[in-house]
């Protein structure tokens, strides 16, 4: 008896539908009507986000999302009301809203009018045109948010910040990369060191405050006294934190993950300071700080041993810094030394001997390194990712 793919219950066909991608669900919702009702199970639609540009009415889209079960939704341009979005989709569990310069806290105020309980997730990202007014609506009806990106909404003050920690206390991600005017007034709020006015986000998890150039080692202060539950802190260039901040930080012990990226004052002292406290971070990004040098590795290999990730582009060290670490960091899968010129094919050996367990390595610019040292990190026996950018070797020296 011969079977055709049309015979198989529409249970079957759905989970065949639910490897494609989100194109192909479409197409294969046109094939037939029995195809059409199995692409529509919710189950192959799981996950999806709707990716959606806003202009002329349509009133069957909606509908359409709401019966595949689509509850998240990102918006690629926007000429019509936002609130027609929320209205439209009431269940709605995540808005993505970023690059949409057009918003204004006009538009969003006419789409926040009531309590959305079911949205977790919302981005606003480079909506240049937000300000704290926005924050205000957020906080009053948006109380079960765990996710907020307002990377590039640089018209946001501690105002706002002292507004999001009035209302969503269940926030767990915040993104506030290059909003200039947040201060160490702001990250007070958060961290509820204003408690008369707001109990602060203390449920934070994961904090962004890349370029935010008026915070300084006060504002540390705060999120290591309040925000204890933060397990990733990314303050990469943030040029007015300092050596004596990571005092403040170095009792953390639920983060895992510090990123310090051109952070133009932090030294050898730094990280001395994160070395001895209770730190057990898994991640730790240096890169670009000019007065990290040999003594730094000799700290992390003393007492941030546990590190799985280490990022130390550009910083002066040298083949006897890394003879001062390797030999303690046997969880390190992720070495990032690119554009440190002093390191020579003796460090590429010190590598390939004592951190076996490597799985990525960036050399991008050292430019000292021969065909001799990269023969052999290309024999380290997890390696997956070599990354040599700069760095040439010559006709003779090319491994074959």
């Amino acid at each position: 008896m011969e079977t055709h793919i049309s015979c198989l219950f529409p249970e079957i066909l759905a989970m065949i539908f639910s490897y494609l991608d989100v194109r192909d669900k479409g197409r294969v919702a046109q094939v037939c009507t029995a195809w059409r009702d199995a692409s529509y199970h919710k189950s192959v639609w799981r996950g999806v986000e709707a990716k959606l540009h806003l202009r002329r009415a349509n009133p069957s889209l909606f509908p359409s999302l709401q019966a595949r079960g689509i509850r998240r939704v990102q918006i690629l341009s926007l000429r019509r009301s936002l609130s027609y979005v929320i209205q439209g989709m009431p269940n709605i569990e995540s808005l993505n809203l970023s690059g949409c310069y057009n918003l204004t806290d006009n538009g969003l105020g006419h789409a926040f009018v009531q309590e959305i309980p079911s949205l977790r997730v919302l981005n606003l990202s480079l909506c240049k045109q937000i300000t704290d007014s926005s924050l205000g609506r957020i906080a009053q009806y948006l109380k079960n948010l765990e996710v907020l990106e307002l990377g590039g909404c640089s018209n946001i003050t501690n105002t706002g910040l002292l507004l999001i920690a009035w209302g969503l206390h269940r926030l767990k991600s915040l993104n506030l990369r290059s909003c200039r005017h947040v201060s160490d007034v702001g990250i007070g709020h958060l961290a509820g060191m204003t408690r008369s006015a707001a109990e602060g986000c203390l449920n934070l998890e994961y904090l962004t405050l890349q370029d935010c150039q008026k915070l300084t080692d006060l504002s540390l202060k705060h999120i290591s006294k309040g925000l204890t539950k933060l397990k990733v802190l990314n303050l990469s260039f943030c040029g007015g934190i300092s050596d004596a901040g990571m005092i403040h930080l170095s009792h953390m012990t639920s983060l895992w993950s510090l990123n310090l990226r051109s952070c133009d004052n932090i030294s050898d002292t730094g990280i001395m300071h994160l070395a001895m406290g209770t730190l057990r971070l898994l991640g730790l990004d240096v890169s670009f700080c000019d007065k990290i040098g040999d003594q730094s590795l000799a700290y992390i290999a003393q007492g941030l041993y546990q590190l799985k990730s280490l990022s130390l582009c550009s910083c002066h060290i040298s083949d006897d810094g890394i003879n001062r670490m390797v030999r303690q960091m046997h969880e390190l899968r992720t070495l990032n030394i690119g554009q440190c010129v002093r390191i020579t094919d003796k460090g590429l050996e010190l590598i390939a001997d004592h951190l076996t367990q490597l799985t990525g390595i960036d050399l991008y610019g050292c430019t000292k390194i021969t065909k001799r040292g990269l023969e052999r990190i290309t024999q380290l026996p997890c390696l997956k990712v070599l990354n040599l950018g700069l760095w040439q070797m010559t006709e003779s020296e090319k491994v074959r």
